[in-house]
């Protein structure tokens, strides 16, 4: 029990980490089946657009994919545009705050995408299909080679042709492809080292306060799913007894509109109150309209992104 306990705490002090190592894993390996099992390069005039497709398209689908499961987003755009959404009645500076928080779920969304473009790189087969069939790639790389290296080259994937020449060709496209791999990896490496030392640079809280923060977010995630679900079985109980019955309807308290809007808000860390989650704030400081105001020196630091992504979750809903 003890283990258990010691692997659970350590997933949740890191679960941020391991979801994108699982992304990363995962989108790796379909990769690679994807590369065996479905890719087939045609060698003829269709290579261009078949690489491109395979090396591409499924980069695409996989950040879409990871927009439509982010939270966090969908708490910026749910009800934006409605009447009084928060186009209507936002000021400048807030909506440029929504902004950056679209901006930080655009880059989330993009691990699985670059995992599968890098993977495919050092993979080389995407790419060697792809460039075979470029003429841009065949002037530069058939000068000082025989007649018929551009139209060999399309039989590069499949090694047809002249088989050293072929050979020569394939040796610099998987080359090339592998560069660019591993040029892709560097940058993305370094560019997350640094954004996630900027982020910490700039944390509010300490590590401990931010260590605390993460198991009181957990626990409050799973207390409001089974509140939640208590609270909609009464509430159907209720109603279905009064229809089925015939019975007059009972009075039952149930937060108001506002109040699911108030708790649904990206949450603003501000350095005079000390709340925890939307739902702390909300209880803690609504006014008689059931709203939250907005406080002098509220921020969105990135290192609180978590305190979004858990209560209140859309993905079951999605």
């Amino acid at each position: 029990m003890d283990k258990f306990r010691t692997v659970l705490d350590f997933c949740l002090s890191h679960q941020k980490v391991l979801g994108y190592g699982a992304v990363s894993l995962l989108t790796a390996g379909s990769e690679r089946i994807f590369s065996v099992v479905v890719f087939k390069c045609p060698c003829n005039s269709w290579n261009l657009l078949y690489g491109s497709v395979f090396l591409l398209v499924p980069a695409l689908i996989l950040f879409l994919l990871g927009l439509l499961l982010n939270t966090r987003g969908w708490k910026v755009l749910t009800g934006c545009c409605s009447r009084g959404g928060l186009f209507r009645r936002s000021r400048t500076g807030r909506i440029c705050r929504y902004l950056r928080v679209l901006w930080l779920v655009v880059l989330g969304a993009a691990v699985a995408p670059l995992t599968w473009i890098a993977v495919a790189l050092l993979g080389g087969h995407f790419y060697e299909c792809a460039a075979s069939g470029s003429t841009i790639m065949q002037s530069f790389l058939c000068p000082g080679k025989s007649i018929q290296c551009p139209k060999e080259m399309l039989q590069v994937p499949c090694a047809g042709g002249s088989l050293q020449e072929m050979q020569d060709l394939l040796m610099s496209l998987r080359a090339q492809s592998q560069v660019m791999g591993w040029i892709l990896i560097s940058s993305v490496t370094i560019l997350a080292l640094i954004s996630t030392c900027i982020s910490r640079c700039r944390s509010p809280v300490s590590i401990l306060h931010l260590a605390f923060w993460k198991i009181y977010m957990a626990k409050e995630q799973e207390l409001f799913e089974v509140k939640a679900k208590e609270h909609a079985t009464m509430l159907a109980e209720r109603n279905l007894k009064c229809f089925f019955d015939s019975t007059e309807l009972e009075p039952f308290q149930t937060p108001s509109t506002q109040s699911w809007q108030a708790i649904s808000s990206l949450f603003a860390f501000n350095p005079e109150e000390h709340y925890y989650s939307m739902i702390h704030k909300h209880v803690s400081s609504k006014n008689k309209h059931g709203s939250i105001k907005s406080a002098e020196g509220d921020m969105f630091p990135s290192c609180l992104g978590f305190v979004d992504a858990t209560v209140g979750t859309d993905t079951q809903v999605l």
